[in-house]
């Protein structure tokens, strides 16, 4: 794996899992002309695609610097601020060394033990402040350890000198480019397959038992097929020469991150198909799901992006009021995508948009909070919720979703179905994916005009101002073609109604119904209960989890409940009133027979 120094950039980076036990990584800068005034070195604040300034630089537990040749003599590092640090003047060759702690289990961060390690360079490597527009490599070293031994190495970086495991060299064009590829190590599961030409990879870890190869290979080559035919239908290619899905198979966890050409997910095992297990069909389209959301992604926030994000700035937060198109619009193709290539049918497709539809009318936040503001305050609404939050806020991904599934609707309506919104979906990849220009605050409204002509501007500008800039409900129920899609109102039992009318979420808390939210207008609110509380009794009925549904099962709608409940360990009863009038709008999708 030996390369000639000569052969390497002059930012080299060398990362080996040096401590497994105690998780962490050790990583190596070598700058070969550091800034002789002074070099600044910076540790990311956040990781693209998730809109929290995360601090990366905290897991950092020792940093030194030294001068590369000779003797190897040790420099003084000047900390600037939390993130960042500057070298002393020189002009020799240096070395920076970092240990830094990892064991986040995210897609989002850095993580090492004696079963795997995974890791995004933000959370482990600086930043060469000026030199990030410079070509990188990255050597990767195999722990010296007895737990790793039937370890590989799983990424879609550029290889340069690697062995059969995949451990060595790599090469990135820059350093946005060395960020935008996760590394697993471990044991893996590989699935295979080719879609339209292309090469994509699944590398799974955490699956007790051999995966179901053929299964995920037949269904995540037809929605990869469906999503490159979507936005290429002539020339049917892929933005990308190869794509990796990254996935951590755990007992309770759910997520994806996006990269160019590849994703990292998180998932239950039980979603994994796996020979000689059962388990769930909806659970598995739910992961599918996911695959079909982080895939769309290559296209849709990894090259077409915000003008705001070019180029992205991960010192500190980069606003952008357009988080409904790059998420809400992808949440709307990630299920389509799943009816498209034929791994759902179309019932089922129409209870997803229906449920999404259904949970989005049941957030108060969605009368206050407006889809521009909810993608503005990512920062510090969505990604960092609290027991107000479905009070305060409205899903840029939800909300998002029904109103792509809206415009589609509109533009079907006006071009008389000769247009749709995937013809809107493939001229931003025209005219912003494959040129990398960035989509400025207003700019869909020019594509929407060169698209659809004058004679939309009065929809598109009143969707804007009313569902985009505005607060108002988005009306599919007017837009739906009742000829083709049965809309109704949907029929709730009277355990549901309660729960509406009653406004609150739950978790379990060691045998306790511990309160999470209490939702605007709901009966528990006017009862004074709040997020913490501890729910012992209705109307001298005990409640615990198991419990809940059979013990509000037993009251009927309009009645008065006595609750009792602990507050900082102080007991407590109130009076709760249910009130039918209180129950958000809810719909049914069914398919005309």
């Amino acid at each position: 794996m030996d390369m000639k120094t000569s052969d390497l950039p002059a930012i080299q980076y060398t990362i080996w899992p040096a401590d497994l036990q105690g998780h962490r990584f050790k990583v190596k800068l070598h700058i070969s002309n550091p800034n002789p005034e002074g070099q600044i070195l910076q540790m990311p604040a956040w990781i693209p695609g998730s809109y929290l300034i995360r601090d990366f630089s905290k897991h950092i537990e020792s940093i030194e610097a030294f001068v590369a040749e000779g003797a190897q003599k040790k420099l003084s590092l000047e900390r600037v601020n939390n993130d960042q640090w500057r070298l002393p003047k020189t002009n020799s060759p240096v070395e920076i060394l970092t240990t830094v702690y990892a064991f986040d289990s995210s897609v989002r961060a850095a993580y090492l033990d004696t079963e795997r390690a995974f890791f995004n360079a933000t959370s482990l490597c600086l930043a060469v402040a000026g030199q990030e527009h410079l070509p990188c490599s990255l050597a990767i070293i195999k722990p010296e350890s007895s737990f790793a031994d039937h370890w590989s190495m799983k990424t879609s970086l550029t290889a340069a000198n690697t062995d059969s495991e995949g451990f060595g060299f790599y090469l990135a064009k820059n350093y946005d480019d060395l960020l935008d590829h996760p590394v697993a190590m471990g044991e893996f599961q590989v699935a295979r397959w080719i879609s339209n030409g292309t090469p994509h990879a699944m590398a799974i870890q955490g699956c007790i038992h051999p995966i179901d190869k053929a299964r995920l290979e037949q269904d995540l080559q037809a929605i990869c097929n469906s999503t490159i035919n979507l936005f290429e239908p002539k020339t049917k290619q892929a933005p990308f020469s190869n794509y990796l899905f990254l996935v951590n198979a755990v007992l309770n966890g759910y997520g994806g991150l996006e990269h160019r050409n590849s994703t990292a997910l998180l998932c239950r095992r039980d979603q994994i198909p796996q020979e000689g297990t059962l388990f769930e069909e909806g659970s598995y389209r739910e992961f599918l799901g996911l695959c079909s959301h982080e895939y769309f992604h290559a296209w849709l926030v990894k090259r077409i992006q915000p003008k705001a994000f070019q180029p992205y700035d991960l010192s500190q937060r980069n606003y952008t009021r357009l988080l409904w198109l790059f998420e809400g619009f992808t949440s709307y193709y990630d299920d389509l995508q799943l009816f498209r290539s034929k791994r759902i049918d179309l019932g089922t497709y129409l209870r997803l948009v229906a449920d999404n539809w259904n949970g989005v009318l049941r957030g108060p936040g969605r009368l206050k909070q407006s889809l521009a503001d909810s993608s503005f305050d990512a920062w510090t609404k969505y990604y960092q919720a609290d027991e107000n939050t479905p009070n305060a806020v409205v899903s840029y991904y939800g909300k998002g979703a029904l109103l792509a599934l809206g415009l589609d609707l509109q533009i079907r309506a006006f071009s008389k179905n000769k247009k749709s919104l995937d013809d809107l979906m493939r001229l931003i990849w025209k005219t912003h994916g494959v040129t990398m220009h960035g989509i400025a605050e207003d700019g869909l409204d020019e594509l929407i005009l060169q698209l659809l002509g004058n004679g939309f501007s009065k929809t598109w500008h009143d969707m804007k101002s009313r569902y985009i800039f505005g607060s108002e409900d988005i009306p599919l129920q007017k837009w739906l073609n009742s000829k083709v899609i049965s809309v109704k109102s949907k029929t709730q039992t009277k355990l549901e109604k309660i729960k509406l009318q009653l406004g609150i979420r739950h978790t379990d808390a060691n045998g306790w119904l511990k309160v999470t939210h209490v939702l605007d207008g709901g009966a528990a609110q006017a009862a004074g209960l709040a997020a913490g509380d501890l729910l012992a009794s209705l109307n001298g009925q005990r409640i615990t989890s198991a419990r809940w549904d059979k013990v509000l099962g037993s009251f009927s709608e309009n009645q008065s409940i006595q609750i009792s409940f602990y507050r900082d360990d102080m007991g407590h009863e109130r009076m709760l009133a249910l009130q039918p009038s209180q129950l958000p709008a809810q719909y049914e999708l069914n398919p005309r027979k």
